[in-house]
């Protein structure tokens, strides 16, 4: 969502779903796997006679409660979404103000832009792999209103490399302060006209042979889901629900790119019961994503260093964007802000160090020259480039992909420290099925077993899928030698600097002048740690409108304090504002919602700036007055000369509405994107079908072209991937209500409830194979073998895939080799993962684990 709207979060929330009147629920099984926020979606059915399409690969339990359910191959989802997105256009069913005023569909595209009719982007360099990414930009110029383009200047012209200049490659390509735009949308290449282009190819007929939904039941949900514009009705609004069904493929970031964009068509963003939800897998992992859980951000989506990066000022110039739009149109483009993040950020890394003589200790920062995304990290240990690892909550080897290749990678570390609660798969590696007394010998790797604390032992924030940072207690202490995240990391740290100041080395200055003023260096206090990220004065500040001062010492109000001359420090700029003078913000618990839309403005605390729904100004109209008065958010007030409303703002709150400043603060535009430009997303401008690596089918839109071009195969003697001729059934894996991850296994309880692993199978495969229900089974992929015993189910049903019949099974992710069933041999001690293979999404690096081929077998 970040390349579309500016940012890469849950637009609006949990609570807000019941506001809806529409819902589309795909990549996700709210109802077993999020059941108590499901309960929101039951609330707009029941009080609001909201309507609920489901599409899933399974009937589950969220289907069982659906006005429309349709059964889609796994990894098919874009076909589908495109061509909502075509039945949208071609019938009418479009938000036309919203979309000329708030999305890019105006822009003009740079000339040699080419749409991929034969599955290929203008730029692509087969050898490298790669995209030339110089034509998906915009034009520079005025307003083209009126004036077709030449033929010289179609969509389909050829592209052409950026040209060099004494050998060196030219300047990367950045987007034009003055788009040329085209208000009545019928430039052959503005957005809006190569967007109706693109999904052209995806009639229903198409639909129909890449994803097995047959074409009544395809119109009958794009028909529904796009009612809510019937007629140019803005008073409806409809919500897209997904999960990881969507992000793990080799094209999950185009999947919801393109809800993205069918949101932005039907004027559904910033709007209550609007939006695209994103359900987190677990409930702190927004949090591990806004403090950098991802190896190319900063805490609060800075970007990392790069070798290129000699200075701080060549780093804030990469990272800065300027404004690009129409020039009589206005962008907030709200990172311009940048350095005063990065400054106050590096503030709060390095205290006095980081001064503005020595850039702010910006080479204190590590610089990353490559790829260090999970599969790659494990891919290089398998090398045997990467030494050790440290595992903590995080089950690498069950995870996988491709748990065999994890467990041979392991093998060939010199150590490993693990921080669990239980012993598990990856702290027993040398101990999996297969390995002998003899092989076991040769393991040369050091395993350390660190006793952690378990959740309800630590205090501290979630933060969860709607943004929430909210603060809980410890509800009793770890027991025995067991120890808090914190203590254990801080006396590592602390242990490693001790070795610097003794021995010194390379470069330890970062280590040396980190900032650890915390009132028990060995174990800090996660409030005291909360303040830091919130951020404090360094100096007295006093606000130039209001007057308002803040003394030096003092927590910050929020974000709107940073400077960029060293006068404050702020560990994550979007968090300020939780921990401010008045105290612990994540910790409220008011319950007042005066505008009845469940907003509840003093519960915990919602980044950015207490806000519940974000890019909330396209709530209303051009005029600044809520598209629906019933579920009015914000509006402007001529009286007071500036937004207000009850939520917080999502604009800047004294820009009139005659000024035409762009709801999607975050990104240059100021406007959502239908169109990505510069490789924002690195596989396409507008997403396109592909297959997944793993496919029963060549791609019936360019078989030729069958899957994501620029997605790279790993290449050890581990890495290996099949084909149809040798593996014809689809398989996906899921989660369970029953089971959390691969913790739960250990629990009794959990176990009494589902005690072992099971395949599901369609009653149908079931016949044709004679397979009865509890039988054990072989589930064979390029990778691994798995045995569990055969659930036979009619929730899966066969398909027609291009002409083709095709089944597909699904496994649940909870077992591998240690837990209560396991040890009690209640199992086949293997892991789902043994399956999948190591291939990932060019964007986001997660891996295809929902879309794979095997063969099943009677064991």
């Amino acid at each position: 969502m970040g390349p579309t709207f500016g940012r890469g979060a849950m637009t609006n929330g949990w609570v807000d779903i019941k506001n809806t009147d529409m819902m589309l629920i795909m990549g996700g099984n709210p109802a077993e796997n999020h059941p108590c926020g499901f309960k929101w979606a039951i609330e707009a059915k029941r009080v609001r006679n909201a309507r609920m399409i489901v599409v899933d690969p399974r009937f589950t339990r969220t289907a069982s409660v659906a006005d429309l359910f349709c059964q889609i191959r796994a990894g098919s989802d874009i076909a589908f979404l495109g061509g909502v997105i075509r039945y949208a256009i071609e019938n009418n069913r479009i938000a036309k103000q919203y979309l000329l005023n708030y999305t890019n569909a105006a822009f003009v595209v740079k000339v040699g832009f080419k749409l991929p009719e034969d599955g290929l982007y203008s730029g692509f360099d087969s050898a490298t792999q790669a995209y030339d990414k110089s034509t998906w930009n915009y034009e520079e110029g005025g307003d083209l209103s009126g004036k077709p383009g030449s033929a010289s200047k179609s969509p389909a012209a050829a592209s052409k490399p950026a040209a060099k200049a004494n050998g060196q490659p030219a300047p990367p390509p950045h987007l034009p302060e003055n788009v040329a735009y085209d208000l009545t949308l019928q430039h052959p290449r503005c957005v809006f006209q190569l967007l109706r282009q693109q999904y052209s190819r995806y009639t229903p007929e198409m639909v129909e042979r890449i994803t097995g939904i047959r074409k009544d039941q395809f119109l009958k949900a794009a028909d529904l889901f796009t009612s809510v514009r019937q007629d140019g009705d803005m008073k409806k609004a409809a919500t897209i629900i997904y999960a990881v069904g969507w992000t793990q493929h080799t094209f999950g970031t185009q999947i919801i790119r393109t809800a993205a964009m069918l949101q932005l068509m039907l004027g559904n963003v910033g709007r209550a019961g609007g939006g695209v939800n994103a359900l987190r897998g677990h409930s702190n992992i927004q949090g591990a994503t806004d403090m950098a859980g991802i190896f190319e951000i900063l805490p609060g989506y800075l970007k990392v260093p790069l070798p290129a990066d000699t200075d701080f000022k060549s780093y804030l110039e990469r990272i800065t964007p300027t404004s690009s739009k129409p020039h009589v149109w206005d962008s907030w483009n709200y990172w311009s802000n940048t350095p005063k993040f990065a400054v106050s950020f590096l503030k709060a890394m390095y205290g006095d160090a980081a001064t503005k003589q020595n850039d702010w200790a910006f080479h204190y920062l590590p610089k990353v020259d490559r790829n260090y995304s999970w599969a790659y990290i494990w891919d290089d240990m398998y090398r045997g480039n990467v030494k050790g690892l440290f595992a903590f909550g995080m089950n690498g080897v069950a995870i996988g992909p491709d748990s065999q290749k994890n467990i041979d990678a392991l093998k060939k570390a010199d150590w490993l420290v693990v921080g669990e609660i239980y012993p598990d798969e990856t702290s027993e590696f040398w101990k999996s099925p297969g390995i002998t007394t003899e092989e076991m010998k040769k393991i040369q790797t050091t395993v350390y077993r660190l006793p952690c604390a378990g959740f309800a032992e630590k205090d501290g924030a979630f933060v969860n899928s709607a943004r929430w940072l909210q603060w809980k207690n410890a509800a009793l202490p770890p027991p025995g030698d067991a120890k808090l995240d914190q203590e254990i990391l801080a006396r590592i740290f602390l242990r490693i600097r001790e070795l610097y100041q003794k021995e010194g080395g390379k470069f330890p200055d970062a280590i040396l002048n980190a900032s650890w003023n915390y009132s028990n260096p060995q174990n800090p206090a996660l409030a005291e740690v909360a303040k830091e990220i919130n951020g404090k004065a360094l100096a007295d500040l006093e606000d130039p409108v209001t007057k308002q001062q803040i003394k030096a010492g003092q927590q910050l109000p929020g974000y709107a304090w940073l400077k960029d001359d060293g006068t404050t420090l702020c560990g994550n700029w979007l968090y300020s504002g939780s921990f401010t003078e008045a105290g612990n913000m994540m910790a409220r618990r008011g319950t007042e919602d005066p505008s009845g839309l469940g907003i509840y403005p003093n519960w915990a605390f919602s980044w950015p700036a207490n806000r519940r729904v974000m890019y909330n100004r396209a709530s209303c109209d051009p005029d600044g007055k809520p598209w629906d008065s019933s579920r009015r958010q914000i509006w402007w007030s001529e009286a007071a000369g500036k937004w207000a409303g009850h939520d917080v703002p999502d604009f800047k709150a004294d820009s009139k509405p005659k000024d035409h400043m762009g709801p999607f603060i975050m990104n240059p535009e100021g406007v959502g994107r239908l169109f990505v430009p510069l490789g924002a997303v690195a596989d396409g401008p507008f997403p396109e079908h592909y297959e997944p690596i793993e496919s029963p089918v060549d791609n019936p839109l360019h078989p030729a072209q069958s899957t994501n071009p620029i997605v790279k195969k790993f290449k050890t003697e581990a890495d290996k991937y099949g084909a149809a001729k040798d593996y014809n059934i689809v398989c996906t894996t899921y989660r369970l209500t029953e089971h959390y991850h691969y913790w739960t296994k250990n629990n009794p309880m959990n176990v009494q409830l589902v005690p072992e692993p099971f395949i599901e199978v369609p009653a149908e495969l079931a016949d044709e194979m004679g397979i009865r229900g509890g039988e054990l089974l072989k589930v064979t992929s390029a990778r691994g073998v798995y045995r569990a015993k055969a659930m036979v189910t009619r929730r899966i049903k066969s398909m027609q895939i291009d002409g083709k019949k095709n089944y597909q099974v699904g496994i649940p992710i909870h077992w591998g080799y240690r837990g209560i069933a396991e040890d009690n041999d209640k199992t086949s001690k293997n892991a789902a993962n043994l399956l999948s293979p190591t291939v990932v999404d060019p964007n986001a690096y997660t891996p295809e684990f929902k879309g794979f081929l095997v063969r099943v077998e009677k064991a």
